[in-house]
């Protein structure tokens, strides 16, 4: 199953500079905007614009200090309900969208809150160049799943080429397989696996 990742920017937060991480990947990119922010950097509108039909800004109505946060808590309940299955990126600082976070995932929702969009795990997985560099990648994208880790060699390697957008041969899977045991990241008993990760760190 290929998973749509929504990835929501809280533009008042966080205002990068261009999106240009994003092209070519399968993202749909949110943008929300405050009632009264009525401004966007050229370079940033056209990274957006190049996006296509995968990009939009979404203005907030009304003002307040939680105002933004509550209009993006309010689109992943919609989107959720719409796309079980999808995943769900939040670009904020703002500490508070915690909360929320944890009982989303409580509720089976795949969110991550990151504090910039090359923090995002599998964009920075994207980026990986060294042996070391992918594999603290994945440890760091499978701490993040909790109980959603696969639990099969199968299902692993599939996730680990889905993290990688499929630019990753078998050779290169099977090794990154073997070094996650042989780190002691994953025990291997078969077909199944079981994890040895510590915990997610809060961001």
């Amino acid at each position: 199953m290929v998973r749509t990742n929504y990835l929501l920017l809280d533009y008042e937060n966080v205002q990068p500079k261009n999106l240009d991480v994003l092209k070519g990947t399968p993202f749909k990119v949110l943008v929300f905007v405050g009632a009264n922010q009525t401004k966007v950097s050229m370079e940033f509108a056209q990274s957006l614009q190049a996006l296509g039909s995968q990009g939009e800004y979404i203005q907030i109505s009304g003002s307040g200090p939680n105002a933004l946060d509550f209009h993006i808590a309010f689109t992943i309940g919609e989107l959720s309900q719409a796309d079980p299955h999808g995943y769900f990126h939040v670009i904020s600082k703002d500490k508070g969208f915690d909360p929320l976070i944890a009982y989303a995932k409580k509720k089976g929702i795949r969110i991550l809150r990151s504090l910039a969009i090359n923090d995002v795990p599998c964009l920075k997985l994207s980026s990986a160049k060294t042996h070391a560099e992918k594999i603290d990648g994945v440890v760091q994208n499978l701490m993040q799943r909790s109980q959603a880790r696969p639990r099969k060699v199968k299902t692993l390697t599939s996730t680990i080429n889905a993290l990688f957008q499929k630019s990753l041969t078998d050779a290169e899977l099977a090794d990154l397989i073997k070094a996650l045991a042989k780190q002691g990241h994953i025990a291997i008993d078969g077909e199944s696996i079981t994890y040895h990760l510590p915990a997610a760190k809060a961001t």
